[in-house]
């Protein structure tokens, strides 16, 4: 992440486009990510003494290399189809079809997944542009490589790929077998792979950045907190013991209510969210207070948000903190990058599922997580948005607010397995905080 995969992109379709080998370029990226390559990367990098045509919205080319740009999301409804499919038509094999966060396309039982490898076969040229490609497992890597080529893998079926690399065992429920994944082999193989068709180098590799520096603050739960948590435990548990199978919906369900406890609030089965106790927020303003210069601020639900938010802005004003997050409007978005980077804005506090693509947030060296979720990609990413090109700091700094004894440790030994999976296919080497 950081190390420059967009230029080589734009290079790659300059060099390709000068051998008479491509008329135009289907781009597509994730929703908060996309406008950046029409307003920065392609006016940036491209050059200048070549002609080009760069659209968002329709097929209309006018000069040189012609660059249809758009949000991977759109594959999901018919109008996006409908153009990238008309980019297709138009130009046939003379295509470079290019997915930047190619994470987005993991997911092969996803509409817009299959849709892209049906409507971009034809096209001469495939790219993908990614951190890391694995960020929940090796099963993760099928669709990406099936559409760069059925052969990249050498599978066409996700069933064979996932005998091959995964460790399943059979469960029965209600008359019908399921199999489920307990493992992983032959990755060693599965490395060599995709060494075959893939280019990776890391920050170490061709950046001179500071360190990274981490750090734990605890934070106890509340007399209401533990009662609650307790009680939600014991309750949780109960179900699970009832069910002789427990689906990963139902399990995921039970840690999400723990997790909301420690995080301050809970979400009963009837009624709207309750606050609780909590002495987090007390935690965050302390480490807040023990910091100079501008702080990032990661939370995983919306309502640590509007509160963080809140306390923020009244204790260091309004114009000192800016939001990120699902109900953020694009022009505030926009906005509130520009105010972080540039203005007076001194916190930015966001959601990782929201923030995770596409921003530099290079004013800070200093980033709190006041919870986590169990993506490895939304840590990952979410860190490297102040840890890239421009950071002048010494070191950056990294705060995690825990709660010894939670959801919260099982969370963070989570994300540490999935790296080491990730790592292990990757050829990286594990640092720091996810050893």
């Amino acid at each position: 992440m950081g190390c420059g995969k967009s230029k080589i992109l734009i290079d790659t379709a300059a060099a390709l486009y000068l051998a008479g080998k491509i008329d135009a370029v289907l781009l597509l990226a994730p929703k908060g990510v996309y406008k950046n390559w029409p307003n920065n990367e392609l006016p940036t990098h491209w050059p200048k003494h070549l002609p080009m045509t760069v659209s968002t919205s329709d097929v209309d080319p006018d000069k040189g290399l012609f660059w249809l740009v758009m949000n991977i999301e759109a594959l999901s409804y018919q109008s996006g189809v409908t153009r990238a499919a008309k980019l297709v038509g138009r130009f046939g094999s003379r295509v470079l079809v290019a997915v930047d966060e190619s994470t987005t396309i993991k997911n092969i039982r996803a509409k817009r997944t299959q849709v892209l490898i049906k409507l971009t076969r034809r096209a001469a040229y495939r790219r993908i542009l990614t951190g890391d490609p694995i960020p929940k497992g090796p099963l993760d890597l099928f669709s990406q490589g099936l559409f760069l080529s059925p052969q990249a893998l050498g599978f066409t079926s996700f069933y064979a790929f996932r005998s091959r690399y995964c460790e399943v065992v059979e469960w029965g429920v209600n008359g019908r077998m399921f199999k489920i994944v307990t493992g992983y082999q032959r990755l060693d193989e599965l490395k060599d792979r995709v060494k075959t068709f893939s280019y990776r180098v890391t920050k170490d590799q061709c950046l001179d950045l500071p360190p990274k520096v981490y750090q734990t603050w605890d934070v106890e739960l509340t007399p209401q907190q533990a009662k609650l948590y307790k009680e939600m435990k014991a309750s949780a548990m109960a179900e699970l013991t009832r069910d002789k199978i427990a689906t990963a919906t139902v399990v995921l369900t039970q840690l999400t209510r723990l997790h909301q406890i420690t995080c301050g609030f809970f979400k009963p089965d009837v009624g709207d969210e309750v606050d609780l106790e909590s002495y987090r927020l007390q935690a965050l303003l302390d480490a807040v207070d023990a910091i100079s210069g501008k702080v990032l601020i990661w939370a995983t639900y919306r309502r640590n948000i509007k509160t963080i938010i809140e306390h923020l802005g009244r204790d260091y004003g309004a114009n000192s903190v800016v939001g990120y997050y699902g109900d953020t409007s694009d022009a505030d978005r926009q906005d509130g990058i520009e105010r972080f980077q540039k203005g007076d804005a001194r916190f930015f506090v966001g959601n990782p599922a929201t923030g995770r693509f596409g921003l530099t947030l290079t004013a800070s060296s200093s980033v709190i997580y006041y919870s986590n979720s169990y993506d490895l990609e939304h840590r990952t990413q979410s860190e490297d948005r102040v840890h890239r090109i421009g950071q002048q700091a010494t070191s950056v700094n990294y705060i995690d607010l825990i709660a010894r004894g939670t959801v919260d440790e099982r969370i963070i030994s989570a994300l540490k397995l999935k790296r080491r999976i990730s790592a292990m296919v990757n050829g990286d080497e594990i640092r720091e905080w996810f050893k």
